[in-house]
């Protein structure tokens, strides 16, 4: 009995496509960057500029050479801040700051 033809996609075409949502791309790094390993964030960023127009589009758009962009965006990326704030800022996305730390109370002043 033939098997019947299931229309399925790859799990990379659904992200990258799911990618192409700035909030979505905003939350996936988000994740990706609590995971604690900067490799894992990189490799996300490279899936985001994939989904967002790809290296190329990328390149000309921050005006760092191509090569260097694949080169950064590998597992053994390191990039500078502002060659990634600089990537960050081209996919319409920055970097933020948030504490740790339990919230603490203010101090009276006398």
């Amino acid at each position: 009995m033939p098997k019947p033809a299931v229309s399925t996609s790859s799990y990379r075409d659904a992200l990258i496509e799911s990618l192409k949502d700035p909030k979505e791309a905003a939350q996936y790094l988000d994740a990706c960057l609590r995971d604690g390993d900067p490799q894992v964030f990189l490799l996300a960023l490279r899936d985001v500029a994939d989904a967002q127009g790809g290296i190329r589009s990328l390149s000309q758009t921050t005006q760092l050479n191509r090569e260097s962009l694949y080169r950064v965006l590998s597992k053994s990326g390191n990039p500078s801040l502002q060659t990634l704030s600089s990537v960050l800022g081209a996919l319409g996305l920055r970097l933020s700051v948030e504490s740790t730390a339990p919230g603490r109370r203010k101090r009276k002043v006398a």
